[in-house]
């Protein structure tokens, strides 16, 4: 936002997130206390009054034209009371417009749909996505509805493939839930059979699984169920020559978008909004959703290892700027929309964020 002309960006995060405890914290112009557990959040929303009160009277001072909320939680209904008192404008940014299979957080999706429902504009980070909100009636009536592709993150400067002069490097790195499609990638390997020239890592955190523990026992194989925090993601990409998607449905993929500016060739499957992503892209091989057509994507990506990496420059920083340029063009000179009645401060103390589930912060999709 700051990179705009004749735009300055104020950030609010949660005071414990983990880009302000790092190295080089940005600069957050509204710091909230939120939760670490269950019992946290319930204290939080037993302050509800209060806490709209502060909350109104804060954002009141920063004089904001538009707020955008880059991820929902489970406060953030909070939030959009204390906006609408103040008379900002708020966007949402929605990544998913249902749950995926295996996903931990089912009221999560209800408290998303209530903000977006209260959101004077929505943005889609792809037509898939968008498609489901009409279809599942999210938006609110006359609310703007942006549709762009999701922008890749920038961890900093990676080698360029194969830098490490030895054999093919694979990555599988995001969630370890279900409809990652860790099985179809288990499928594939067994079809691939014992390869001493391929190494492949599963990266990321989720629940232990017998899945888990059959990719553990392929050849060349490691499985590292854990966080990774942001400090390690750059050299996650820059270990890695390719990576490996094998989603069994997807919205669109933060880490598909960043493995493909980091010079990264991206195999995945041909579900949800992966298609629109990467069809037509020379880095990425799209394949279909089974063992058998990701085992021969595998295959056709190992025999092309000795050719030259297409170089596509792209620059992170601007598709983030477009994006921010975009909702700004849309939202910026505009006044919110007449309060919604479902976005009442009764409901937002009332109803079930008690016992919402806890999102972890930062997640790639």
């Amino acid at each position: 936002m700051n990179g705009l002309p004749g735009v300055a960006g104020l950030l609010s995060l949660s005071a414990d997130a983990e880009i302000l405890l790092g190295a080089d914290p940005p600069r957050c112009d509204l710091p909230v206390r939120t939760y670490t557990n269950i019992a946290g959040l319930a204290g939080r929303v037993l302050r509800g009054a209060s806490l709209l009160a502060e909350l109104t009277r804060e954002l009141r001072g920063l004089q904001a034209d538009l707020a955008i909320c880059a991820m929902p939680g489970p406060l953030d209904l909070m939030f959009l009371c204390a906006l609408r008192r103040a008379g900002v404008p708020v966007a949402v940014i929605v990544h998913d417009a249902k749950r995926h299979p295996g996903d931990g957080f089912p009221l999560l999706m209800s408290l998303q749909r209530r903000l977006v429902g209260g959101a004077d504009a929505v943005v889609a980070l792809s037509s898939h996505v968008a498609t489901q909100l009409r279809l599942r009636a999210m938006l609110r009536p006359g609310a703007k509805l942006i549709v762009m592709a999701h922008p890749p993150f920038d961890f900093g400067a990676v080698p360029p493939p194969f830098a490490h002069g030895g054999n093919p490097r694979l990555l599988t790195f995001g969630r370890l839930l279900p409809y990652k499609g860790l099985d179809l990638l288990a499928g594939a390997l067994l079809r691939l059979g014992p390869r001493a020239d391929l190494q492949l890592r599963v990266v990321g955190s989720g629940p232990e699984s017998r899945t888990l523990r059959t990719l553990r026992r392929h050849d060349g194989v490691s499985v590292e169920n854990r966080w990774v925090p942001e400090t390690e993601i750059g050299a996650l990409l820059g270990w890695a020559d390719a990576l490996v998607l094998p989603y069994r449905e997807a919205s669109q993929s933060g880490v598909a978008a960043t493995a493909l500016a980091a010079g990264r060739r991206v195999i995945a499957t041909r579900v949800g909004g992966l298609a629109e992503q990467l069809a037509g892209d020379e880095l990425a091989r799209l394949c279909s959703p089974d063992a058998a057509s990701l085992a021969a994507a595998i295959q056709e990506t190992l025999d092309a290892s000795a050719a030259p990496v297409p170089h596509l420059p792209r620059d992170p920083a601007a598709a983030w700027q477009a994006l921010a340029r975009r909702v700004v063009d849309e939202l910026g000179p505009h006044r919110p929309l007449p309060p919604a009645g479902e976005v009442a401060t009764q409901s937002v103390a009332g109803e079930g964020l008690a016992g919402a589930p806890l999102p972890q912060a930062g997640e790639l999709d």
